[in-house]
């Protein structure tokens, strides 16, 4: 599963460029359109991680990064994926700071994210839950995933907001840095009915640090959560952003060229850190079958929680992302690059409207899986059932489709959405109500 953006960005305006002379300007009321294209591009390779959840035929049976069972192909359509949940988070917190620079004080800004957070969190559970399972049966809570993450993260920086910048950089970059020390502890997880419930020290430790932990409620039977994204390092992520987010007060040109040089200064220390195989990641890579596979091994990072070396190779490459789209300026729409300049448009639109977007995918990649199985005669009785009844049997099998299957399907549901999210980013561009702040 990946992961969802937040809206903050929607309402950061800053210059996109100063006087060679001024390191500090005054921020303006225009978008930053690198920050929404990085964002646009990861929401719409997002959506194809949830279509592949919903259409392949492997998605039941399998661990796409499993190289014991996955295909070069499933593993790359899978791991591209992970730099959503990264840049989503991060940007988070860089939104966060450029509503500071914009005017709102820092009372007005931790009372915005202790409400969106909240928000966030009763979104993961409802709304979101129900576009992912299709299903009311509540013996399922549902899955803490990047939303609850997110809005979690969010109510922790409106407290360290009040900090000096450094010192929230320093929180942030610390806690992922020194957060693999961490993965030697484990307790023991819930393992079904008859079995103990874990409890409340040892529940909060998989809430922290611990995922895939399913937990009922408050006892058994009870309804049934399972964490998915626990808050740390995410935590430290979305702190880490919120300091980033002071390079936007500064020279466009010397920004650029940090950027550049955070960037690349990530992805080589990922590649030196994971080339050593001592620290940065519980999963060490090694030599496979044939000479593909070892590199898919290489790249094979631990999501759940983030590694270190997870952050440093997404992180890293979207630091550079957004130098490139930066230094890049506008694109012209004459001659052959007229489609490029659409299609940076079509992702601008989508990183405009990031939430609106991200509850959208879910219910239309959803629906199309269930009008292909219908279509090709298949069994869709499942894509409605509860995980409780579910995984209760044996895995399904005879169900889903080949990998092509899931891009035309990708392909479908993007453009089914890009007209309603043009939509909504044009109404959100007219107007200022505030409800739209939460959307």
């Amino acid at each position: 599963m990946s992961a969802l953006p937040n809206n903050e960005l929607d309402a950061a305006h800053i210059p996109l460029a100063y006087p060679a002379t001024e390191q500090v300007s005054r921020p303006l009321r225009t978008r930053i359109d690198s920050i929404d294209l990085l964002r646009g591009i990861v929401m719409v390779i997002m959506m194809l991680d949830h279509t592949r959840d919903f259409v392949h035929s492997g998605a039941l049976l399998f661990d796409p990064t499993d190289l014991t069972k996955t295909t070069t192909a499933v593993f790359l359509t899978r791991w591209i994926t992970h730099y959503c949940a990264p840049v989503f988070v991060f940007l988070a917190g860089t939104g966060a700071y450029l509503q500071f620079v914009r005017g709102k004080s820092k009372r007005e800004l931790s009372k915005f994210l202790v409400t969106r957070g909240l928000w966030l969190i009763v979104l993961e559970f409802t709304v979101v839950r129900f576009g992912f399972l299709f299903s009311l049966d509540y013996r399922f809570l549902g899955v803490m995933q990047v939303i609850w993450v997110i809005g979690v993260s969010m109510i922790v920086l409106a407290a360290l907001i009040y900090l000096p910048l450094r010192a929230v950089a320093i929180f942030g970059v610390a806690m992922i840095v020194l957060h693999n020390l961490l993965d030697r502890f484990t307790v023991a997880g819930w393992q079904g009915p008859g079995s103990p419930v874990p409890g409340p020290g040892a529940k909060l430790w998989m809430i922290a640090h611990q995922p895939f932990s399913p937990l009922p409620v408050w006892g058994f039977p009870s309804p049934i959560v399972v964490v998915i994204y626990p808050l740390i390092p995410w935590i430290g992520v979305m702190a880490a952003g919120y300091a980033f987010g002071a390079l936007y007060q500064k020279d466009a040109a010397w920004r650029r060229r940090v950027l550049l040089a955070l960037g690349s200064a990530a992805t080589v220390l990922f590649i030196v850190l994971r080339l050593i195989n001592l620290y940065g990641d519980p999963a060490k890579w090694s030599r496979q079958k044939n000479s593909v596979f070892t590199v898919l091994s290489f790249l094979n990072t631990t999501k759940y929680p983030p590694s270190l070396l997870f952050l440093l190779m997404t992180l890293g490459p979207a630091m550079i992302a957004l130098a490139v789209f930066e230094s890049g300026g506008p694109v012209q729409t004459s001659g052959s690059q007229s489609i490029l300049a659409r299609l940076r448009n079509v992702f601008v639109t989508f990183g405009r409207v990031p939430l609106f977007f991200y509850i959208l995918q879910w219910y239309t990649a959803h629906l199309i899986a269930i009008v292909v199985g219908l279509l090709a005669g298949q069994p869709v009785a499942y894509q409605f059932q509860s995980p409780v009844d579910k995984f209760a049997g044996p895995p399904l099998t005879g169900v889903g489709f080949r990998l092509w299957v899931v891009y035309v399907c990708w392909v479908l549901g993007v453009v089914i959405l890009y007209p309603l999210c043009k939509w909504f980013a044009a109404l959100k561009a007219r107007r200022r109500d505030w409800w739209l702040s939460y959307l």
